[in-house]
């Protein structure tokens, strides 16, 4: 696909050079025509030695001498090219007169009179110069196209690799974030398995609807938000599997979840730390999220309570670090992080833009 666009791409820019071309040979035919003057071998000359020196300088002579520094090298050539065309061309295609076409005129004795016009060959030396003034227009218009290309494509090239290093980071945060989940969901499971509990059935197809959700649904760049909407609430629901006290813990969703698309297992991070820190050693859990959808826009709220001597809340595993760094590369202009710890009270607050699209 992208040597078919490659190729797309090369042919409008030729048939575009081709058009120009055809439009600027056009503009200098139509004065000629209008003057009525005949116009010879030299026209077609002229505009060939243009074509020529434009695409030496353009594809070969600022490439290989001009950006490499072969400053003597790269002008000496201009100078010779220069010369060579405009010496050729008075020596052996400027005609000496020119008959102009136009209506017939005749002397008081009816004779015919042939308007005729000097052209350069006859001319003074200093309009003989003057022929070469064209060329160093073309040399000068070749070298701000070639100049403005090359830094486009440094541009797009340094995008690319911007881009390409940012996916490379965002893939490497991504697979933090799968065994981080296992563990915590595994551990959930294993204490439902140490108290025989008959619902580690049950613990085990919700573990196996988000590891599927996981695996097939997180390979884009952005997800439907209620997919991801839906993956938390299957979480909350196997950690509330292998609690002894749920009581207090509360989701509330507001606002339309339609069409609108977030990066996938944003959230998440935040909610295993609610439940990591939120639970003590009775098992009680005191965990509160909101999710306020409102346009474009998405509110996100939870809160835990935490005992401070049994927890440091600056050393919570990867998951912090993990969506604090992926926030930055994936809405750097447009997210709010607030977190804070109060009271005993351990709170993340997130605004962000979501997605119109799917990337």
């Amino acid at each position: 696909m992208k040597l078919l666009a490659k190729a797309k791409n090369s042919k409008r820019i030729i048939l575009l050079h081709i058009f120009l071309w055809i439009f600027f040979i056009c503009c200098g035919i139509i004065p000629l025509l209008q003057n009525r003057y005949q116009f010879g071998i030299d026209f077609f000359v002229e505009w060939f030695s243009y074509i020529l020196l434009f695409y030496l300088n353009y594809i070969y002579l600022t490439s290989k001498l001009l950006f490499k520094k072969e400053y003597a090298l790269y002008f000496a050539i201009l100078l010779f090219v220069v010369l060579f065309f405009t010496v050729s061309r008075l020596l052996f295609f400027v005609t000496d007169f020119q008959e102009v076409i136009g209506p017939k005129i005749y002397d008081h004795l009816g004779n015919k009179i042939i308007l005729k016009k000097m052209l350069l060959k006859n001319a003074p030396f200093i309009f003989k110069i003057g022929l070469s003034f064209p060329y160093l227009i073309i040399i000068f218009i070749s070298l701000i196209l070639k100049t403005l290309s090359e830094y486009y494509i440094q541009q797009k090239n340094e995008l690319i690799a911007e881009n390409d290093r940012k996916n490379a980071e965002l893939r490497y945060l991504r697979k933090q974030i799968n065994p981080h989940f296992l563990f915590n969901s595994l551990n959930a499971i294993y204490a439902l398995a140490n108290k025989k509990s008959d619902l580690v059935t049950d613990a085990i197809v919700t573990l196996s609807e988000l590891m599927r959700y996981m695996l097939y649904e997180t390979d884009s760049k952005s997800v439907l938000l209620e997919k991801e909407i839906n993956y938390i609430k299957n979480y909350i629901e196997l950690q509330k599997l292998r609690l002894n006290d749920i009581e207090n813990i509360h989701i509330n969703i507001q606002g339309n979840t339609q069409n609108k698309y977030i990066e996938p297992l944003l959230l998440i991070s935040f909610i295993e730390n609610a439940f990591k820190f939120g639970t003590d050693y009775k098992g009680a859990t005191r965990v509160r999220i909101k999710i306020v959808i409102k346009d474009n826009d998405l509110d996100f709220l939870v809160e835990n309570r935490i005992e401070k001597k049994n927890v440091n809340t600056k050393n919570s595993g990867i998951g912090i670090s993990n969506i604090e760094n992926r926030l930055k590369l994936l809405y750097p202009d447009s997210h709010t992080l607030i977190i804070s710890e109060e009271d005993n009270t351990y709170k993340v607050l997130l605004n962000l833009k979501l997605d119109q699209m799917q990337y």
